[in-house]
């Protein structure tokens, strides 16, 4: 007896996949991206609004530590050298690191070195930093006493 076979007889499996839904899912996301892509990025020029809140009250013995316009540093009313800071705070703070430093600085002094300073503290150990400016002063107005606010920052190592 002869037994013929026929190609349909055997089932075949189909060994492809089906790449359709996968397709589907890339277009989805590639769709999702494009249109949060550009909402992540922060060029947009903004006029920022000022602070009508009140500045938080001053601790009883504050340590500031004022960077001239001729980049000269001076702690309380005393000036001091770049290299004599750290003893200069170690004095002034008594020995806690976790006293907020309050930092001013002449608005001509450049930002790096401001940013030098503050690396200064940060090596010192004082991570907690605020920065001291003039609250409610036009510009080329004369300060007073009472107008000037910390805004408080603290530095990471």
């Amino acid at each position: 007896m002869i037994r013929i076979r026929h190609a349909d007889e055997t089932p075949h499996e189909a060994s492809e996949i089906n790449v359709t839904p996968f397709i589907d899912v890339m277009l989805v996301l590639l769709v999702i991206f494009m249109v949060t892509a550009p909402l992540t990025t922060v060029n947009v020029p903004v006029d920022l609004p000022s602070s009508t809140e009140k500045p938080a009250p001053r601790p009883e013995n504050p340590v500031f530590l004022t960077v001239k316009a001729d980049h000269g540093l001076a702690l309380g009313e005393d000036d001091i050298s770049p290299e004599g800071l750290a003893a200069a705070l170690e004095t002034a703070t008594k020995g806690d690191k976790e006293q907020r430093i309050f930092l001013r600085a002449d608005k001509t002094v450049d930002y790096g070195t401001l940013m030098g300073v503050m690396d200064k503290l940060r090596s010192s150990g004082y991570l907690k930093v605020a920065l001291v400016n003039l609250q409610g002063q036009e510009e080329g107005a004369q300060p007073d006493a009472t107008s000037s606010s910390a805004a408080s920052t603290s530095v990471t190592p």
